[in-house]
């Protein structure tokens, strides 16, 4: 009987520890329960530039605060940028991750930088029938080669070798997307049974670990690698091949177990973020520097400060106001550059002569339109550093040069047909024909009237820059000097009253 109880409390103590164990274990959820999660979708399109990488952020940081747990990156994009690219990749891997699962949705393709920012992502998955690679760096003209050539891969390769430790891809696969001279094979290691991604240059030699025999080659040193959907998800660099949105998002509630409570919602750029960068576009920062000189031509030949000076103004704080917003101009700069402008007015309008001001004007404004073409902060000297930035620099000196040989087709076009139009004729100087013979009443005081007409003749009293003021027997006239600066003192004509618009030549 003792021996009964004995194992009957045994038994007991035995059940309750049982109890008590699967008590402290028990989670706050059922097994098998799906935990919640919530994805945005971030149209990620076009050219890769610093425009788009800063919507990216502004996108990315409201996703978060909204409580996305998943954030999706629809990519279509044929690249851009390498320095954007690399300003994405590092906010995806070092300020996304940490705070949400990133996913890079491959819509169309990802091409280039598109490769870039794709790996740069936790997972890759792609729509049917798209393509991800190549990613080698160009020129627009011309080859690199040799150290040019390894200086821009050996960064880019810097990238993508960051990229597939962050988020696991194979690193010679990536690698093989940016240098041309690089060999991969597919080889099975006999040891774990799984199949592995060696760079022809660096394959072992163990038969015994490696099935050396059977190795595949899936990247020659003739090409540069791109990977379609299919061979993507193939060589483990894609996790899905779907075909549609949809498909993404029910990938990911199986492989992770979730479930998405609400259908993603998607973040497309706004107006401003879109008006920004195509006011950077390579075309209009060109026509922005055209009429921005323009303006300035036209202010010269007109008296006083007018509609033309205005449009200049308006023309060169749209164009710095923009790279500003991108990162590429900073406040020193523009500061820099408008200085320029004031010390070329004050030396046209001013003071006599051409001189230091005028000089110092003239660098000045070289000066911030070519810190305006580099990204820079305000204590760096703005000069290209890496092949990309070489790039930027020589596409931005051809939208300016472009910009200053359609000022001066245009200039010489007003000069030569502007005048005769009735429109625009009181716009710029114009040589005297009939009408230079009316005559004009100008008094210098109330009782002395003065009757002036063409071809009277005069002193200036204040040097004309071109306008100024002169005079003609008692009279003190108003005038503007024919396509020329004169000096106080000097002897002029008259050569055409239009109103009361003098205009003088020196005699």
């Amino acid at each position: 009987m003792r021996t009964l109880v004995r194992t009957l409390m045994l038994v007991a103590f035995v059940l309750l520890g049982i109890r008590v164990l699967a008590a402290t274990e028990e989670p706050n959820q059922p097994a098998g329960t799906r935990k919640t999660a919530k994805a945005t979708v971030i149209s990620t399109k076009g050219v890769i530039d610093d425009g788009l990488y800063h919507s990216i952020r502004r996108r990315t940081e409201q996703a978060l605060e909204d409580g996305a747990t998943y954030v999706i990156y629809e990519i279509g994009t044929y690249g851009g940028r390498a320095d954007s690219a690399d300003d994405i990749s590092k906010f995806f891997i070092h300020d996304v991750s940490p705070r949400a699962r990133t996913v890079a949705y491959v819509v169309t393709e990802a091409i280039s930088a598109g490769a870039m920012i794709s790996v740069s992502c936790n997972d890759i998955v792609m729509r049917e029938s798209t393509t991800i690679g190549d990613c080698a760096p160009i020129l627009l003209e011309g080859k690199l080669e040799g150290v040019e050539r390894e200086k821009s891969e050996s960064f880019i390769r810097a990238a993508f070798q960051r990229a597939a430790e962050a988020n696991h891809y194979p690193p010679a696969l990536l690698k093989a997307m940016v240098s041309q001279q690089v060999e991969v094979y597919r080889v099975k290691n006999l040891e774990t049974g799984q199949m592995e991604f060696l760079e022809g240059d660096r394959m072992p030699v163990d038969a015994n670990v490696w099935d050396l025999k059977n190795k595949e080659l899936i990247d020659s040193k003739d090409t540069i690698l791109t990977l379609t959907a299919n061979q993507a998800q193939e060589y483990n660099v894609a996790r899905a091949v779907v075909k549609d949105l949809a498909a993404v998002v029910t990938f990911l509630e199986q492989r992770d177990n979730v479930t998405f409570e609400n259908a993603p919602a998607i973040l497309e750029t706004n107006w401003s973020e879109e008006m920004v960068r195509w006011l950077n576009s390579p075309t209009v920062t060109g026509i922005l520097f055209m009429v921005g000189l323009l303006g300035i031509y036209m202010e010269l030949q007109t008296p006083g400060i007018g509609l033309p000076g205005l449009v200049a103004a308006l023309a060169f704080l749209i164009l710095f106001g923009s790279k500003y917003l991108i990162g590429l101009a900073n406040y020193v700069e523009i500061a820099v550059f408008f200085v320029g402008l004031v010390l070329l007015a004050v030396e046209i309008f001013v003071l006599p002569g051409f001189g230091i001001a005028g000089v110092l004007g003239i660098i000045f404004i070289v000066a911030g339109l070519f810190g305006m073409l580099l990204p820079n902060s305000p204590g760096q000297i703005p000069w290209p550093r890496f092949d990309f930035e070489w790039n930027m620099l020589r596409n931005g000196l051809m939208s300016l040069g472009i910009g200053f040989a359609g000022f001066v087709v245009i200039a010489l076009i007003l000069a030569r047909y502007l005048p005769k139009s009735r429109a625009f004729s009181g716009l710029v100087l114009a040589a005297p024909g009939p009408a230079a013979q009316e005559a004009v009443s100008m008094t210098a005081h109330p009782e002395q009237p003065v009757e002036l007409k063409a071809g009277d003749e005069g002193e200036v009293l204040t040097p004309l820059r071109p306008s100024g003021k002169a005079t003609f027997a008692s009279a003190v006239v108003d005038v503007v000097a024919q396509a020329e600066f004169l000096k106080k003192g000097q002897k002029v004509r008259i050569v055409a009253i239009h109103g009361n618009r003098v205009v003088v030549k020196a005699c």
